[in-house]
């Protein structure tokens, strides 16, 4: 099934779910050791860097500063549709909320300071609200 590309139908659609749990981002200087599982991974020239769950980074003893909540948006959104991220970040931002965003074939997934978690969640269902 192809993902949606009408903005409207998009935001009416978002779904935002609080996945359980707290991720952190780590950078690791090569590739992604075995035995961790990221959510997320992103290489860059400096290093790879992951998102993991806060307790598998602790376990493994991995350093990181920042402590997020994930939040998934159900819609599946397609990867060429337009104005979808800058819509959801406007929301946010109204609310003073940093969001960290990534797509994934499916759906888009944000990333906010797990103490916005909640505060997120009800912006993007006013969002959404609002354009039903």
């Amino acid at each position: 099934m192809a993902g949606e590309r009408d903005l409207a139908t998009l935001l009416r659609d978002l779904r935002p779910t609080l996945n359980p749990g707290r991720y952190v981002y780590c950078t690791l200087p090569t590739k992604v050791p075995a035995g961790l599982r990221p959510v997320a991974t992103v290489a860059e020239p400096e290093g790879v860097t992951v998102v993991v769950a806060q307790e598998e980074a602790d376990a493994l003893g991995l350093r990181y500063t920042y402590v997020a909540a994930w939040i998934t948006l159900r819609v599946h959104s397609a990867l060429e549709a337009v104005g979808l991220t800058a819509a959801v970040a406007t929301r946010l931002a109204e609310d003073g909320i940093s969001c960290n965003l990534m797509a994934g074939y499916h759906h888009d997934h944000l990333f906010v300071a797990a103490d916005d978690a909640d505060r997120a969640v009800r912006a993007l269902e006013d969002l959404s609200a609002r354009a039903a």
